[in-house]
C-alpha cells in the first residue's frame, strides 16, 4: 500500500499516549487486521471540525436527540476515499473492504457480539467510569483538558473532582467493579481455558477488543504497578489481566 492510500486512523492525544477505550477498540481492530495506518491526533475541541472538514457524519446525536455528536474513533480510507466513525462500524467496514485480512465479526456473529457489548458495559463500564473518568482529565493535554472538564460537568453535573469517589465510598464502588466482572466471568462457562468471547487464544473478534479497551483503560491511567490495576488484573483467576496479555500482540 502506497503512502498516499495509507490508512488514516484519528486518535485523541494525552501525555500517557493512546488512551481512550473507545479509540483502542479501532486501535486493536486495526493491528489484528494487519492493515498498514497512520494516526493522526486530534485535541479534543478539533474533533467536530476535522470530522466535518472530511465530510465523516457524526454518528450519535447530543442529549437533546438532535444536535451531532462528533466523536473518535474515526477513519479515513484513501483507497476507497471513504471516512466514518463509531467503532463497531469501522470494524465490519474494515472486514468488507480487506476479506483477505483476520476478521473481525464473522458471519451470523454480528447480533450476539453486540448483546456481548451491550452487557459489558452495563456490568462493568457504567461503573468504572466514575474512577476513570477524573483520570483522564488530568492526562490530557491542555486545550483538550478544559474541553473535557466543562463538557463532562455539563453532562453529568459535577466537576471532575466531584465524581472522584473518595474514602468508604470508594471501597464501596471498588467492590461494586469487582462484583461486575465476576458476573461476566460466570458467562465463560468452559472456566478458565477461555479467555476470548469465541474460545481460545487465537480467536479474538471486535467483541474482544471492545471490552479489552475498557480493562486497558485502568492499566494505561493508573499505571501497571497501580494496587487498581493489581486488583483487576489478579480477579477471577487473573482472568482480565491474562486477556490483555492474550491481545498484547494487537496493542
Amino acid at each position: 500500500m502506497s503512502d498516499e492510500n495509507t490508512l488514516i486512523f484519528y486518535d485523541i492525544p494525552s501525555k500517557i499516549g493512546a488512551w481512550s477505550p473507545n479509540t483502542w477498540k479501532t486501535r486493536y481492530s486495526l493491528n489484528f487486521k494487519g492493515i498498514p495506518y497512520k494516526t493522526v491526533w486530534v485535541e479534543y475541541p478539533d474533533i467536530e471540525k476535522t470530522l466535518k472538514d472530511l465530510g465523516i457524519a457524526a454518528s450519535a446525536t447530543k442529549s437533546d436527540g438532535k444536535t451531532p455528536h462528533y466523536t473518535l474513533p474515526a477513519i479515513y480510507d484513501p483507497a476507497t476515499k471513504t471516512g466514518l466513525t463509531e467503532s463497531f462500524a469501522i470494524a465490519k467496514y474494515l472486514d468488507e473492504k480487506y476479506p483477505d485480512k483476520p476478521i473481525l465479526v464473522p458471519k451470523g456473529t454480528e447480533v450476539l457480539q453486540k448483546a456481548y457489548i451491550d452487557a459489558t458495559r452495563d456490568k462493568f463500564v457504567e461503573v468504572v467510569r466514575q474512577f476513570t473518568i477524573p483520570k483522564v482529565a488530568w492526562s490530557l493535554n491542555e486545550r483538550s483538558q478544559e474541553f473535557f472538564r466543562r463538557t463532562r460537568k455539563q453532562r453529568l453535573g459535577k466537576t471532575i473532582e466531584e465524581l472522584d469517589p473518595q474514602g468508604e465510598k470508594r471501597k464501596e464502588e471498588w467492590k461494586k467493579l469487582e462484583e461486575g466482572l465476576g458476573q461476566i466471568d460466570k458467562w465463560y462457562a468452559s472456566g478458565k481455558e477461555d479467555i476470548l468471547v469465541m474460545g481460545g487464544e487465537d480467536k479474538a473478534c471486535f467483541a474482544d477488543f471492545a471490552f479489552a479497551g475498557f480493562v486497558i483503560w485502568i492499566r494505561i491511567l493508573f499505571g501497571k504497578e497501580s494496587e487498581e490495576w493489581k486488583d483487576v488484573s489478579g480477579w477471577h483467576s487473573e482472568r482480565w489481566g491474562r486477556m490483555i496479555q492474550v491481545l498484547e500482540k494487537y496493542e
